[in-house]
């Protein structure tokens, strides 16, 4: 049983060049891309509003937010590209990623400490980086993604 607790549960995804991971308990679920109605006065970063079956989630596009090209990928990639809908303290948000890898689970002692900057995304967004076979695992910390400013104007918006 102990050997469980230390693993993390991630859902995976490719944001631009980078696989970045979150703690699967943050996810509510993961929606194929949808049509966003556009707010206007919006923060650049917000895309928009869904309407997730009644339910109105305003979707966060993380390119924008830091700076990220977009890759453009083939029809299966464009098959896999969505939103995941995640829970910020009580308040369900859409990001929006280019494609969605899979489930995988680490050990947290193979967690280290987050490089002050990849890829245009600060350490101070990040809770820690996992190695991989010929690459790296972002893993994010989606608590730190907005400060209480953003997360207010967001929730307005969404009322």
């Amino acid at each position: 049983m102990a050997e469980k607790e230390a693993l993390l549960q991630l859902v995976t995804f490719q944001l631009s060049e980078e696989v970045y991971g979150i703690d699967i308990m943050d996810v509510k679920e993961i929606v194929t891309l949808q049509e966003v109605r556009a707010i206007p006065n919006a923060p650049s970063f917000v895309e928009g509003l869904y309407n997730l079956r009644g339910e109105i989630i305003p979707i966060i596009n993380l390119h924008k937010r830091f700076h990220l090209k977009r890759v453009s990928g083939d029809e299966e990639d464009e098959l896999l590209s969505g939103f995941i809908i995640i829970d910020l303290d009580g308040m369900k948000l859409g990001i929006i990623i280019d494609k969605v890898e899979r489930v995988i689970s680490i050990d947290y002692k193979e967690i280290q400490a987050p490089p002050q900057m990849i890829s245009g995304i600060g350490g101070e967004y990040i809770h820690g980086v996992v190695n991989q076979k010929n690459s790296y695992l972002i893993i994010l910390d989606i608590k730190r993604l907005f400060n209480a400013k953003e997360l207010q104007r967001i929730d307005e918006i969404r009322k």
